[in-house]
């Protein structure tokens, strides 16, 4: 899906229309809310009513579960309480006074949506539901989920202030998605667990229908629903190293909505290699010609439109005195654009034949200089 691209030196400043950077081309779907989000850079694809606060269902459960896994208790055993037990709705059947490791309640957790699991693991994770409803909160706002507030750890509809955006939860997907305990539970389709009251194990099969059996490009996700919120539903699918992230809030038609929009994702954007790791040979001056680098590449979901509406421009600041032992590490920046709308800016680094004490840009810097240039594909 990677497609590289060869870099040209423009002599002047490009101008180009302004190209919008969320897509609206995907289609319509059934949900009353949904997004389309790329896994690497966060572009969004396709949204409708992404933004507006919805109650979530079980969707919530994302939460619950990365909190557990970032906590390190996933092989302590957790002791269920009468209240865990108690909990209405979709359950693992656990009996209270059990003990059963927290990585097993995980997994019950994100496979058959247990609500009696969520509860266990908030009590023992955050101490008490209160305590752990604390953390989610504080974990939303670390992840910038600015329309969100948690008040349980399972989603059922017990709060009036429990809430989310389809936004906001592609943005806590993305983030869990980074963590590979959670790709892993999430992306499983069956997980066998000890049962300490019965003989047998028990077997737990994923409720996401897309992952076992209706979509083959699916890595996992999160399935939900209350009678206040509808059906919710977070998926995740991949084609080589291109990942899409897909939430649809109220979807009546979740599943195909979900695998419409990720065709047409996957139908009309390719992962673009914009700028490259190393050095940086477009840039002709000759204090800086072969000494600067970036010390990572950039890549970017792009349709074939937007192909020739990506400018990269290098803004290095000029040395008043050619003496390399005063120069600083990063002595400039690469600032990315498609259209109109900067989409990325990389520190550029300075190569030095001899490390010393680096000093202030404003005793060694004055002028600015830029180099601009355009991309094009490579074949």
């Amino acid at each position: 899906m990677k497609r590289k691209w060869i870099i040209v030196c423009l002599l002047s400043m490009l101008l180009l229309s302004h190209f919008p950077v969320s897509a609206e081309a995907v289609g319509s779907v059934s949900a009353r809310n949904a997004i389309l989000m790329e896994q690497q850079s966060g572009r969004v694809l396709y949204e409708k009513s992404a933004h507006k606060p919805e109650r979530i269902a079980s969707i919530t459960k994302i939460m619950t579960a990365i909190l557990a896994i970032e906590s390190g208790k996933m092989k302590d055993q957790v002791k269920v309480s009468g209240r865990a037990a108690g909990t209405e709705g979709s359950s693992l059947y656990l009996q209270s006074g059990e003990k059963i490791l927290l990585e097993d309640l995980v997994y019950g957790l994100m496979l058959r949506s247990g609500n009696d699991a969520a509860v266990a693991i908030a009590e023992h994770v955050g101490g008490s539901l209160d305590g752990f409803v604390f953390l989610m909160n504080q974990k939303a706002e670390e992840i910038g989920m600015k329309n969100s507030h948690f008040a349980n750890p399972h989603g059922l509809d017990d709060h009036e202030d429990h809430y989310s955006t389809a936004y906001d939860m592609a943005l806590l997907t993305r983030y869990a998605m980074n963590n590979d305990t959670y790709r892993e539970i999430s992306g499983t389709k069956v997980h066998r667990a000890p049962n300490p009251n019965e003989s047998w194990d028990r077997v737990w099969k994923n409720k996401n229908r897309l992952l076992t059996g209706l979509y083959k490009h699916s890595t996992g996700g999160k399935t939900g629903y209350t009678k206040r919120a509808k059906r919710t539903l977070v998926s995740t699918a991949a084609k080589d190293d291109f990942e899409l992230i897909a939430v649809t809030l109220n979807g009546p038609d979740d599943w195909n909505d979900h695998i419409y929009m990720f065709e047409g994702g996957f139908d009309q954007y390719d992962i673009a290699e914009i700028v490259t790791e190393g050095n940086i040979k477009q840039i002709k001056d000759t204090f800086y010609k072969g000494k600067v680098y970036l010390d990572h590449s950039f890549e970017y979901p792009l349709t074939s439109e937007e192909e020739e509406k990506v400018k990269v421009e290098y803004k290095l600041l000029k040395p008043v005195e050619n003496d390399e032992r005063e120069i600083p590490d990063v002595v400039g920046k690469a600032e990315i654009y498609l259209g109109e709308d900067k989409i990325k800016e990389l520190p550029v680094y300075y190569k030095h034949q001899h490390k010393e004490e680096n000093k202030s840009f404003l005793e060694f810097f004055r002028n600015i200089f830029t180099t601009v240039i355009g991309l094009k594909e490579n074949g």
